[in-house]
């Protein structure tokens, strides 16, 4: 008897790791760059290991029309619904994702340095912003150096 439970057990949680395993799924991600940004490279190396799955598209020219141009960067991700630009982290993105705001995407302009991608020895303050298809710009997360 003692031993029907010890196997049973062990069962269990062989069960429950394989269910943990395979249970997880990353999250697909397409990303539009130019070929020669490597600072866009280590970005997408951050959101690998958060989990999300990477299709790179090498483009000589990213600008979209998903993005105004005054919000621009360097790269553009498009996540279901959402478009993503520029160096944001990935737990905004995670956010973004639970949440599911009803927004366009989000943009961090410029490169702020001590963004993820953008390492440097004067990371800075940034706002990732949120915007909608009316124009409307909004800050979605605040980061501190």
């Amino acid at each position: 008897m003692r031993l029907s439970i010890i196997i049973v057990g062990l069962a269990l949680v062989g069960l429950g790791t394989v269910l943990t395993v395979f249970g997880e799924q990353e999250t697909p991600m397409e990303v539009y760059k130019t070929p020669y940004c490597g600072c866009c490279d280590i970005w997408m190396s951050h959101m690998e290991k958060n989990g999300f799955a990477i299709q790179m598209i090498d483009l000589p020219d990213t600008t979209r029309d998903s993005v105004p141009s005054h919000l621009a960067s360097c790269h553009t991700a498009y996540l279901g619904d959402y478009v993503v630009e520029g160096h944001i982290p990935a737990k905004d993105i995670r956010r973004l994702l639970k949440e599911q705001p009803e927004i366009s995407g989000l943009v961090l302009p410029g490169m702020p340095e001590g963004s993820p991608g953008m390492p440097g020895p004067n990371p800075v303050a940034y706002d990732v912003l949120s915007f909608n298809s009316k124009g409307e710009v909004n800050v979605f997360a605040s980061h501190e150096p």
